[in-house]
């Protein structure tokens, strides 16, 4: 195909999903080892040496120590987003109270759920939906240090995120528990109470 278009972060995401559950369709694994042997030949033009660069010693007035950014504490949090009240969090546990959208973050990489979540959040909130839930994953498998778990939250005290959400909090046990969060999305300008 001649001059086709990129695609997506949304379509590469699906299409990363559907390449994992395909599988090789039998005689033509001739075909792909050929593909690889001829892709094996390729000769990348090698570069020339570059000579390594003395760095300049940085005057001491102008040395800036990395300040760590302390995580945000449950005061801050209170600061931007209170919690749900009881009334409502006991609804959406019970079913009484629909969540009108979810997304799953499960398996992204914080720069991708990032995006992701920021997209989705401003769609739910242009279409006037009030409660979403958001699936973090609990960050309790092997190799996984629940970074998403602990991100989200974060990124809800952001000012790109601040005007979307009025209040947040865990989900409970039959929503995912500590590996989702109820959402509840602040309402537009001009919308009836």
């Amino acid at each position: 195909m001649k001059g086709g278009r990129k695609l997506g972060k949304d379509e590469r995401i699906l299409w990363g999903k559907v390449a994992k559950t395909t599988r090789l369709i039998s005689g033509r694994a001739e075909d792909l080892l050929a593909f690889e042997a001829l892709e094996a030949e390729v000769v990348l033009p090698s570069q020339p040496e570059k000579k390594p660069v003395k760095p300049i010693p940085p005057f001491p007035q102008m040395i800036i120590e990395k300040i760590p950014q302390p995580l945000l504490t449950e005061a801050d949090r209170k600061r931007f987003h209170s919690p749900l009240e009881k009334p409502v969090k006991r609804k959406l546990t019970r079913g009484r109270l629909p969540l009108e959208a979810r997304i799953d973050l499960h398996g992204m990489f914080q720069s991708e759920a990032h995006s992701v979540l920021l997209d989705f959040l401003i769609r739910a909130n242009e279409r006037g939906l009030r409660h979403v839930l958001v699936i973090t994953g609990k960050g309790r498998s092997m190799g996984s240090d629940g970074a998403l778990k602990r991100a989200v939250p974060m990124w809800f005290s952001k000012p790109e995120y601040r005007y979307l959400i009025s209040s947040y909090e865990d989900a409970s046990m039959n929503h995912g528990g500590d590996g989702a969060l109820y959402v509840r999305l602040a309402r537009r300008r001009g919308e009836p109470s």
